[in-house]
């Protein structure tokens, strides 16, 4: 059990107050923070005007000049520093800033470049004690990173267009793990320079404005998410544990008269709003829940639903976590009302217990379980001295339990090494995407395709700098990719990679075709085409620097991207059934060449019919009454046999206007890039 940490930032004067000619009615001496209530505002007993409130940590920021200045660096020493304490132990953590607009909350949780705050700080951190950990310990970093925008839930770390009212993410409730965004991005990095480009990143993508009170407001909530996965092995036992480092910058509270806001901005003010009273709801809630009598317990009702803020914050507020509140004021008088109203909420929340449970891996847990189980049948039997019956069953117990130890310990260890040395390679990296795990790499790579129907792993053979020799596992020397296919050659053929170009060089007597075309002479690959070597082994190569280029030139024009898809398309169909045709296999028994040609003839109808009206939408519709009375003039013309003559393609296309390409044209310019 452990209580919600609370600590209270006073910010300087800003200017619109210092034009205001405000005076400083808050003050902080130790961890205590007091308010005076300013003349201006009656409705109270002298002796009643000054309000004092006790928290775990009071900064004063308002002079910088002063000793007792509350600098960014101390505050990270006193709150950040527990925060990946606990997080490193294995406990889930939470820290959010909460106050009205303008009261410091970004600034005490992103800062500046020259004066970075709790976000950076903490990453900064989590790396420096990643490097001072032991060897034997190995770490798995994830990041995601969103936004709660109109109440709803956008992805800062993928591209996306302005927020709007319709469409964001789905937020999503696990019965063990607690509310999830569904599709949310999650990014591996193994660097902290990764993780401040994804920070600076989401920044960029996040909705901020100008409104009367702050030139820099937030119009949305941010959670930045740590993902942190220790996994090492004690007395010869897997140990794997998993803790999440929740950092939010809420929106601040607004006065719609005092921020001058209309239209969008007023809307997304009364959003923020109302999320942020449902969050005082629920601090409210949980106070009482915590310090209530028992019979006053099962009344309470918690309306964590209420708001998707309070949702996704449900296991920080009053769950499995150790959660810090950092609670940002204004000193002016002229924010008297919010400033006390945020510091009686921070004094609400210290009221909230929270029940922080170490995150063990369910696999490992087992392990754990099992060798427990192992010493206590030990120690039965080193009790009996096999004089019980029972103790050849005993015996036979514990050498089972004992060989489900070693079995379960040796697989973990198989594959988190596994995993671990794929994610150190500086040119793999694994995201995941909603229900999907996109595996990226920036380096020209091989793509296994696998006509077994048994067959369910995805292959990737990514192309270093310099050769990479491909062959079968009984070549004399070393082979970069091994293959297991029949017609392959122990030394098949080489892969030279020079400066962003790949070459395939073929080695004597081996069969190698790209395209369908067999090779025996180097050939340079570009994206997209389809390798086949000996008799079944068939890759698709891809260039990401090529393909990003490619890109870039389709974006240039609608007309020319269509035309680039549509005949990429054809080559990619009639490619992959000329290599399925020289494949013997289980592909040959279902599709014979007929049924191949027919399939690659229907695809270039397709694109035909798709390039003649591409024509006919940039050439205008002025010539289809003439081809339509062409046609029908066609049609009333009979034969001999009495049948029906078709108008022939090149007397129709030549009722075209000149200044129209025709499909035939289109089709010519296509082979000619």
């Amino acid at each position: 059990m452990a209580s919600v940490r609370v600590a209270v930032r006073v910010r300087p004067l800003n200017k619109r107050e210092r034009q205001l000619s405000s005076s400083v009615i808050v003050h902080v001496k130790e961890n205590t923070t007091s308010i005076h209530k300013p003349s201006s505002v009656g409705g109270e007993k002298l002796k009643d005007r000054v309000k004092i409130f006790s928290y775990e940590f009071s900064y004063d920021s308002t002079d910088r000049r002063s000793p007792a200045f509350a600098s960014q660096e101390r505050i990270f020493h006193d709150l950040g520093s527990d925060v990946l304490k606990a997080a490193f132990e294995g406990l889930n953590t939470c820290v959010f800033a909460y106050g009205q607009t303008g009261s410091g909350k970004s600034y005490t949780m992103m800062g500046h470049a020259d004066d970075k705050g709790l976000i950076p700080r903490i990453c900064e951190g989590l790396f420096s004690e990643i490097r001072s950990k032991n060897k034997a310990v190995s770490f798995c970093t994830e990041v995601s990173y969103l936004e709660i925008y109109n109440e709803r839930v956008q992805d800062l770390l993928t591209k996306r267009t302005a927020p709007t009212d319709g469409g964001g993410l789905r937020v999503r409730e696990h019965p063990r793990d607690g509310p999830y965004v569904e599709n949310l991005s999650k990014h591996s990095i193994l660097s902290h320079s990764d993780l401040e480009d994804l920070i600076f990143l989401g920044n960029a993508n996040r909705t901020t404005a100008s409104t009367g009170m702050n030139n820099v407001s937030s119009r949305s909530h941010a959670i930045f998410t740590i993902s942190i996965t220790q996994a090492w092995l004690d007395a010869e036992l897997p140990r794997e544990t998993l803790s999440k480092i929740h950092l939010v910058d809420l929106a601040g509270s607004e006065r719609a008269n005092a921020t001058c806001t209309t239209g969008t901005r007023l809307k997304e003010g009364a959003n923020i709003n109302k999320s942020l009273v449902t969050l005082g709801s629920v601090i409210s809630a949980l106070a009482d829940l915590s310090g209530g009598a028992t019979t006053k317990k099962k009344q309470i009702f918690i309306p964590f639903r209420d708001s998707v803020l309070t949702w996704l914050l449900k296991d920080s507020l009053g769950g499995n976590s150790v959660t810090t509140m950092i609670a940002t004021v204004s000193p002016a008088d002229v924010n008297y009302i919010e400033t006390l109203s945020t510091l009686r909420y921070a004094s609400r929340a210290r009221n909230i217990v929270n029940s922080p449970t170490v995150n063990e891996d369910g696999s490992v847990k087992v392990i754990r379980e099992l060798q427990a189980e192992v010493t206590r049948l030990r120690r039965l039997l080193e009790v009996s001295n096999g004089e019980l019956p029972s103790s050849v069953d005993v015996a036979d117990e514990l050498h089972q339990n004992e060989e489900k130890v070693l079995a379960l310990t040796k697989k973990w260890t198989s594959e988190w090494g596994e995993t671990q040395s794929i994610l150190q390679e500086e040119a793999v990296a694994l995201r995941k995407e909603g229900s999907g795990v996109v595996l990226d790499c920036q380096l020209p790579h091989l793509i296994g395709i696998d006509d077994d129907l048994l067959s369910t792993g995805i292959i990737l053979y990514y192309l270093k700098e310099g050769r990479t020799m491909i062959g079968s596992d009984e070549a004399s020397c070393s082979q970069g990719i091994v293959l297991h296919w029949p017609g392959l050659l122990a030394e098949h053929c080489v892969l030279e990679s020079r400066a962003g170009t790949v070459t395939l060089i073929p080695q004597d007597g081996a069969l190698c075709s790209v395209n369908g075309s067999v090779v025996t002479e180097p050939c340079q690959l570009t994206q997209g085409v389809i390798i086949q070597l000996g008799r079944g082994t068939v890759l698709r190569f891809n260039h990401p620097t090529e393909a990003a280029h490619l890109k870039e030139k389709c974006q240039s024009g609608l007309l020319s991207a269509v035309i680039l898809s549509l005949t990429d398309m054809t080559k990619s169909a009639e490619n992959l059934s000329e290599v399925m045709l020289q494949t013997p296999g289980k592909m040959e028994e279902k599709l014979n060449q007929q049924e191949v040609e027919q399939q690659v003839q229907e695809s270039q109808n397709r694109r035909n019919r798709d390039i003649k009206r591409l024509s006919e939408e940039n050439c205008g519709a002025p010539h289809q009454p003439r081809a339509e009375e062409k046609t029908t003039g066609a049609e009333i013309k009979e034969t001999v046999c009495g049948q029906m003559d078709v108008p022939s393609t090149e007397t129709a296309e030549s009722e075209v206007p000149s200044s129209c390409p025709t499909s035939a044209t289109v089709e010519k310019l296509m082979t000619t890039r």
